[in-house]
């Protein structure tokens, strides 16, 4: 009877763990509770606000296991949810072969995600640094910013080139050879175009410097910046851009996934 008891614990441990899909969207998530034994026993549709998850998770009992798709919402509910439960596991939507077959519906979307969070099947995407956040976000407001100045450029080079106007290399740009290049510009209307292009240019040019000040400041926290930049080739912004977008190596099951 003795040997039996580590056998029945480990029962009793498996028949409290819940299985929790959660199908997010911006007003509601539908939530599907999923025991052991794949029963599903609690379905919810729930107000996407933190008090009323909160209210829902505090409500159930044993091992929570929960899982929801990689989404606008996906990092607020990981971080708002870790605390409370033993598991949050955000996995990957274009993995999930199973959600795109059968029925379709919230209700029927959020049974799946528990069932195959139960079955071990889901592909799980990284959350996790919590301290790495305020670069990750940095690097993504740079970055943007960056692709948007550059689309400027185009754009205003785009308008003198429909009106037969060579402008190659990067003197179009600068604030002392606009006159210049505004004179070459016949029709008012154009030229008032021109102009406000440059000023777009001038706005984005100067929220993308501060951009750069505080993502170079906030990297500096980071000992791993410090080491990429020994490595010729890399600078303070390529090392701050990798570091925010590796986040840890640990979760990069080989060299090579890492280095792709």
């Amino acid at each position: 009877m003795v040997g039996l008891i580590p056998q029945r614990k480990e029962h009793l441990r498996m028949e409290s763990t819940k299985y929790i899909g959660m199908e997010v969207h911006k007003d509601t998530i539908s939530v599907a509770v999923v025991n052991s034994a794949g029963k599903v026993v609690m379905e919810s549709v729930l107000e996407t606000k933190a008090a009323t998850i909160l209210q829902f998770i505090r409500g159930l009992r044993g091992n929570l296991l929960v899982t929801l798709e990689e989404g606008t919402w996906a990092a607020w509910l990981y971080d708002l949810l870790k605390p409370y439960v033993t598991k949050v596991t955000v996995c990957n939507p274009r993995k999930n072969a199973l959600l795109r077959s059968g029925n379709k519906g919230d209700r029927i979307d959020a049974q799946k995600l528990a069932e195959l969070l139960r079955h071990g099947c889901l592909s799980a995407v990284y959350h996790g640094e919590k301290g790495l956040r305020t670069l990750r976000e940095l690097s993504r407001s740079y970055l943007t910013i960056t692709k948007d100045w550059t689309r400027v450029m185009n754009r205003l080079k785009a308008l003198y080139h429909s009106w037969g106007i060579a402008c190659s290399g990067t003197q179009v740009y600068a604030p002392r050879h606009r006159a210049e290049w505004l004179s070459r510009i016949k029709e008012a209307g154009v030229r008032s175009r021109a102009e406000f292009t440059y000023h777009q240019l001038d706005g984005l040019q100067a929220l993308r410097q501060a951009v750069r000040r505080d993502l170079l400041a906030e990297s500096r926290k980071h000992e791993a910046s410090k080491l990429l930049r020994q490595i010729p080739g890399i600078g303070p912004i390529r090392a701050a851009l990798a570091v925010a977008l590796l986040q840890t190596p640990d979760r990069f099951r080989t060299k090579r996934q890492l280095w792709a």
